[in-house]
């Protein structure tokens, strides 16, 4: 136990000192915007501030305002609200640019604080004097997660003896206006738009990975009509590690690590002993590399966005469909060429280099204006590192802020984004020609392949691969997707109206019921008609079966019987039928003359007796001396 712990403890030490190596030889860039005091005089003029990484900056707009410095909660670790504090700006004053100083708390949370207290922006005062650092985006925790994707106000970082000046002028009883600038923030030389996205194909990080898949997916609308119409030249990246030469034979390197240590990704549970492993993760990552090198050598580098949108969808890591089977059903759904694809990944097993993933190691690091990638994930425009919140929004502000005045795309110029994806290979989503009917819905979104609902039937299935009618009523829409057919006169259907959505052939055929049926020959496989004197025939869906010479087939005996002893039979049958009737007849016509004869027999005795003595029925005649008694 002891030397597996000093294992994995060796491993991580050897990354760690490969990225401390990648941080002195490598060079990040603070990317800036424009700070301009516009009074008091005292102050007034242009200063550095650097963007933060979180919220939404107005790239390509700028935004002014009046600089307050809280007298309590003067770091904005707690809520203003406890202290009884507003920032929100009166109707016609300016907006609110809260100061606050640094320490004691995420940078973040400072920033969520003052949005919840109305503040329009934050300057964040260093305490040190030092050159201007980002403000990053702290590691996902509990608390941290509740607001990090709900921050929407601008943020900067200030130097320190600029924060001394604001402050001093801000006690004086001074009003400092500003004007936070990012028009420059973003290189816009020509008209067309030059972009990356540093991303991964793990989907188990926490939060960061959520905002990524949900940027990806918001985002791709837009990003297909840019490309499309040659607006931008997009380009995906991967960012990947290698393992020092000293542990590539170990167990965390081979389970980490594709090509003998040259390519590796963290694990993406971090947990050696289950799940997937980091190797999983950098051949997913090969695969949409070259995904996106195969689609751009037929001129529709547009659909690296349908796969890695639909691979999120349909092939997760928690219902473990993260693996080639998911991806290639994928890549066949978009009409990609699979076996390119193969080729371009090479083999993971080669003790080489690969040369697309040797190309993005190589273009991690910084060249020009642009320094080294560093935060995953992140957008570089026009060789600038995008700095805020993965916003469909916002990414979209800084895009159109790389274009040369004038030269924009209506997509800039509106919030709107029209464009119907399902024209184009049915969005590579479920379609039944002969139905005319798809699972292809175009959304503002993108297209998104999900199951109609037709004439109040559902249709159940993936979206992508399979939609099956189910429920009542299944059977009269296309018949439920099950096989049917009409020979001579005769229809038979393989699809059941019940909840499954199921297709089973018929009685009489065999077959999987939504392709294909085939007649069953009950002469052979079910030996029909086997007594001596029976001939079979088989038909479509049944079979027929005669007797030789003068005999009659009984089907539910399987047997021939003669037809003369049938009708002597049947004559019996009917003279036995008779005499039981005239027997019955008699009997009750026997029945009927003792009753009456009893009857009659009855009312005259009845008659007789009531001549001599009183019946009970009749009352006695009283005698005289008892009247005379009484």
């Amino acid at each position: 136990m002891g030397s597996s712990r000093r294992s994995k403890a060796g491993i991580f030490l050897g990354f760690l000192l490969l990225n401390l190596i990648q941080l002195v030889l490598g060079r990040f860039v603070v990317e800036k915007n424009s700070l301009k005091v516009t009074s008091p005089d005292s102050i007034k003029g242009t200063y550095d501030s650097a963007i933060g990484n979180f919220g939404i900056p107005q790239y390509g707009g700028s935004m002014a305002g009046a600089v307050v410095y809280p007298k309590e909660n003067q770091k904005g670790c707690k809520s203003f609200s406890d202290f009884g504090i507003n920032y929100k700006p009166k109707p016609g004053a300016m907006p609110n640019f809260l100061l606050v100083d640094r320490g004691d708390c995420f940078f973040a949370l400072k920033v969520w604080n003052a949005q919840n207290a109305g503040a329009s922006a934050v300057l964040v005062a260093d305490n040190l004097d030092e050159a201007l650092i980002t403000m990053d985006t702290p590691e996902e925790d509990v608390s941290s997660a509740a607001y990090l994707q709900n921050i929407t106000i601008p943020s900067a970082l200030i130097e320190k003896s600029f924060a001394e000046k604001l402050r001093k002028a801000i006690s004086g009883g001074d009003m400092v206006n500003v004007n936070l600038d990012w028009r420059e923030a973003v290189p816009h030389p020509d008209d067309r738009v030059e972009y990356e996205l540093w991303t991964n194909s793990n989907d188990e990080c926490g939060f960061k990975c959520d905002m990524l898949m949900n940027f990806v997916k918001d985002f791709k609308g837009a990003a297909q009509i840019l490309e499309k119409g040659g607006y931008t030249q997009f380009t995906p990246h991967y960012i990947t590690w290698y393992c020092p030469t000293a542990f590539t034979v170990s167990k965390q390197c081979k389970s980490q690590c594709i090509n003998h240590g040259r390519y590796c990704a963290p694990d993406p549970e971090q947990d050696f002993t289950s799940g997937y492993e980091g190797k999983d993760v950098v051949i997913e990552n090969l695969r949409q590399l070259c995904v996106f090198k195969v689609a751009n050598e037929t001129k529709k580098p547009w659909v690296w966005w349908d796969y890695v949108t639909d691979f999120q969808i349909r092939c997760p890591m928690k219902e473990k469909k993260y693996n080639k089977d998911c991806a290639d059903q994928v890549i066949k759904s978009l009409g990609l060429d699979l076996k390119s694809i193969e080729k371009c990944m090479g083999d993971p097993n080669a003790d080489s280099d690969n040369p697309v993933l040797k190309e993005e190691q190589d273009a991690q690091v910084g060249k020009g204006s642009r320094g080294d990638v560093t935060i995953l994930p992140t957008v570089v425009v026009n060789n600038r590192q995008y700095r805020g919140k993965l916003e469909k929004g916002a990414v979209l502000k800084a895009l159109c802020a790389g274009f040369e005045e004038t030269t924009e795309p209506s997509v800039c110029l509106s919030t709107d984004v029209e464009t119907n994806e399902c024209l184009d290979n049915n969005g590579g989503c479920w379609r039944d020609k002969a139905a005319n009917l798809t699972a292809c819905k175009d959304t503002f979104r993108g297209r998104v392949c999900e199951c109609p609902v037709v004439n109040g039937v559902q249709f159940k299935g993936d979206g992508y691969s399979s939609c099956v009618a189910s429920g009542p009523g299944r059977c009269k829409i296309n018949n439920g997707g099950c096989w049917q057919d009409t020979r001579d006169g005769r229809s038979f259907s393989a699809c059941l109206d019940n909840e499954e959505g199921k297709c089973s052939c018929p009685p009489g055929f065999k077959g999987d019921g939504v392709k294909s049926c085939e007649d069953i020959d009950e002469c052979k496989e079910k030996k029909a008609c086997q007594c001596p004197e029976c001939s079979c025939k088989n038909t479509w869906g049944s079979y027929e079966c005669t007797c030789s010479g003068d005999l009659l087939y009984i089907r539910d005996h399987d047997t021939c019987i003669s037809k003369r002893a049938t009708e002597v039979k049947s004559a019996w049958a009917a003279v036995w039928v008779i005499l039981i009737g005239l027997g019955m007849a008699g009997a009750g016509a026997y029945l009927v003359y003792k009753y009456r004869l009893r009857s009659y027999m009855d009312s005259e005795i009845r008659a007789i007796m009531a001549q001599y003595m009183p019946l009970d029925s009749q009352n006695e005649v009283p005698h005289h001396a008892n009247d005379e008694h009484a």
